[in-house]
C-alpha cells in the first residue's frame, strides 16, 4: 500500500499503534484504522485537502442512534464535502457497505460519498434533487 511507509507505527507491549495525524494521538492499529490512516495521507498529501477541514470518527445521529463517521471532510466554507466509510482490507465493498455510508450521510448531505477497503475504493456524486447518484473515476478536487 502506497503510504504505508509514511505511517508512524510503534509496538507497545502486545499492541501495534499508529499515530493519527488528525487526532494527534496513538491509536491501536486495527485493519480499518490502517485503511483510514492511509486514506488520510492520500487526502492531505496527494489531493492537497486541508487537514484542518478533516474530522475522524465524528458523531452523527442516524434514526435516533448514535453513529460515527470514519472520515468527514469539509470544504473551504466548512460545508460537509466528502464522507468516507472505511473497511478492513479483507472486507468486500458490497452494496450493503455503500448503503451504510449512505445512511450515515442522511443527516449530513455531502455532495460526495466514498467507500474504501484500502485495496479498492468507490466514490459517488450524490444528486439530491433527482434522488440518484453516479460513480466517479477519481476523488473530487477539494473546494
Amino acid at each position: 500500500m502506497r503510504f504505508s511507509s509514511q505511517l508512524n507505527v510503534k509496538q507497545e507491549g502486545n499492541k501495534r499503534l499508529v499515530f493519527g495525524n488528525i487526532r494527534k494521538k496513538w491509536l491501536v492499529l486495527q485493519p480499518e484504522e490502517f485503511v483510514r490512516q492511509l486514506l488520510l495521507h492520500f487526502f492531505i498529501g496527494d489531493m492537497r485537502y486541508n487537514r484542518n477541514r478533516i474530522t475522524v470518527e465524528r458523531g452523527v445521529t442516524v434514526n435516533s442512534e448514535s453513529r460515527r463517521t470514519d472520515i468527514l471532510i469539509f470544504d473551504a466554507d466548512m460545508r460537509p464535502f466528502l464522507l468516507v466509510e472505511c473497511k478492513a482490507p479483507k472486507i468486500p465493498l458490497t452494496t450493503d457497505v455503500f448503503r451504510q455510508a449512505a445512511n450515515y450521510n442522511g443527516p449530513i448531505k455531502v455532495p460526495y460519498l466514498m467507500i474504501s477497503n484500502g485495496r479498492e475504493s468507490y466514490v459517488a456524486e450524490i444528486d439530491y434533487a433527482a434522488k440518484d447518484y453516479r460513480f466517479l473515476t477519481a476523488v473530487p478536487e477539494w473546494l
